[in-house]
């Protein structure tokens, strides 16, 4: 694994071994001992996109691994200015051992990824969010204890956030299933590879009860992701009756855990009194974004 792109790329026995540093790390962390890593690493963080569990999650997983952070917005960096992907790219090589993304287009990571001679890793685009699932498989995983076998749901919008839980749930051995409503589904690539998929079960349907039933984990966001403020009036309207509520939660297996991938809405995507149940697994999910990127840091750069 030389990059982090998009969890299309790696196969389960990558996500494994992401998961398992992870879990690795997080255990060191909590008993005080020091990592296994070299110091003085430098990590470039480019923000396109606003942030507040990735930056702070990326700068201080980077600090506990003996390195540093360096953080760069538009207005820090040249990219703002129009100098292109491809000669950023190659400046920060010389300066730096990762380059950590958070941007729009899946397009602009991959030519980061193309003309950067270090690691790089997607933080967030419009396509997919692997860091995010990666740190949700890791917390099925604590609270489940497997993930072969169990049944994943996603209910609302099929984003980027969407597209990334298909690809690592059904990589990882889980069935999946996927309500959406029409026009706001997941994008075409991932449909297609689900499509492919054979030891595994995947449905897309437009009815968040069909889809609730028997899960064991359900997954769910905002229905207006950053950048879709001007829909949200009309967003509303269409994922009317998309809320993981008590009544969806009654459908699924006992011990049905919820993931968020947070901030949420209340009374939107997740009535409050779901989301206060399920916190404990909402706010580890949270707290695991930090140790599987610090996993993700760790096997790209030592």
């Amino acid at each position: 694994m030389k990059h982090l792109l998009k969890l299309l790329d790696l196969s389960k026995e990558e996500i494994t071994l992401i998961l398992d540093t992870a879990d690795k790390l997080k255990a060191e962390q909590k008993a005080g001992k020091k990592h296994d890593f070299p110091a003085g690493k430098t990590l470039a963080m480019i923000f396109e996109k606003n942030s507040t569990r990735t930056r702070v999650s990326f700068e201080t997983g980077i600090f506990q691994l003996g390195g540093h952070g360096i953080f760069l917005s538009n207005a820090d960096s040249q990219l703002g200015r129009g100098e292109s992907i491809a000669d950023t790219a190659r400046v920060l090589s010389r300066y730096n051992d990762c380059i950590m993304i958070r941007t729009f287009g899946q397009d602009g990571v991959e030519e980061l990824a193309k003309y950067a001679s270090i690691p790089v890793i997607n933080a967030l685009t419009d396509f997919e969010h692997p860091c995010q699932l990666l740190a949700d498989l890791m917390t099925i995983r604590e609270h489940k204890g497997k993930l072969e076998g169990l049944k994943a749901v996603w209910i609302g919008d099929g984003n980027n956030v969407a597209n990334s839980m298909i690809a690592g749930c059904l990589k990882c051995g889980m069935d999946v299933s996927v309500a959406c409503p029409e026009g706001y589904r997941p994008d075409k690539k991932i449909l297609d590879f689900a499509a492919g998929v054979t030891d595994c079960k995947f449905e897309l349907t437009d009815d968040p009860k069909i889809a609730a039933k028997n899960a064991d984990v359900i997954f769910t966001d905002v229905w207006a992701s950053m950048g879709q403020e001007g829909e949200t009036e009309k967003r509303k309207i269409a994922f009317a009756g998309y809320c993981v509520d008590s009544e969806l939660m009654a459908l699924a297996n006992t011990g049905c855990m919820v993931q968020h991938c947070l901030p949420a809405h209340k009374g939107e995507e997740i009535s409050e009194e779901v989301f206060e149940k399920h916190a404990q697994e909402i706010f580890d999910e949270a707290e695991n974004r930090l140790h599987v990127q610090k996993g993700i840091m760790y096997l790209l750069m030592k």
